[in-house]
C-alpha cells in the first residue's frame, strides 16, 4: 500500500471508494444560508418563549405553542444545512422549501411600517440567495442530483 493510499481518510472517499472532489463554494454557501435561517428561527422561538414567560400573556398556551413551533421549525433548515454540508441529496428539498416559505414571510415584514423592515430585507436577500445557490448546476452536481434527461453515469 502506497503512502498516498494510506493517507486517504474515510471522509474523503465516497461509497465507491473513489476520492471526492472539493466541496463547491456554492454548496457551502447554501449550507451557510440554511444554517443562518435555522439559527434565526431557533433564536426567535427562544426569545418568544422567554418573553412569554416573563410577561405572562392572556393566552399562555397559545403563546408557548407559537414559541415551540418556531423552535421546532428551526431544526428543519439546520438539518438541511448539515445535510448540504455533508453532500446529502435529500437535504436540497427541505432547504428549497425553507427558502420558498421565507419569501412570503419577508414580504409581510416589508409591509410593516416598523423596525421589521430591515429584517424583511435581510430575509428576502437570504431566501433569494439560497434559492439561486440551491438550483446552481454546481450544487446539483455536487449533491449527485441528475437533471431530467441526463444519462446515468
Amino acid at each position: 500500500m502506497s503512502s498516498a493510499e494510506s493517507a486517504q481518510s474515510p471522509e474523503s472517499a465516497d461509497i465507491s471508494g473513489t476520492e471526492r472532489s472539493a466541496r463547491p463554494g456554492r454548496l457551502a454557501a447554501a449550507a451557510a444560508v440554511a444554517g443562518v435561517e435555522g439559527l434565526a428561527l431557533l433564536a426567535g422561538g427562544l426569545y418568544m418563549l422567554v418573553t412569554v414567560l416573563a410577561d405572562g400573556p392572556d393566552d399562555l398556551t397559545s403563546a408557548v405553542m407559537g414559541a415551540a413551533t418556531l423552535v421546532a421549525l428551526g431544526f428543519i433548515p439546520l438539518a438541511a444545512a448539515r445535510g448540504l454540508w455533508l453532500r446529502r441529496s435529500w437535504a436540497r428539498g427541505p432547504a428549497v422549501i425553507t427558502q420558498i416559505l421565507a419569501l412570503p414571510v419577508a414580504w409581510q415584514l416589508l409591509q410593516a411600517n416598523s423596525v421589521m423592515i430591515p429584517a424583511g430585507i435581510a430575509l428576502a436577500v437570504l431566501a433569494v440567495t439560497g434559492l439561486v445557490l440551491l438550483v446552481s448546476p454546481s450544487t446539483t452536481e455536487a449533491l449527485g442530483i441528475r437533471r431530467p434527461g441526463q444519462d446515468t453515469p
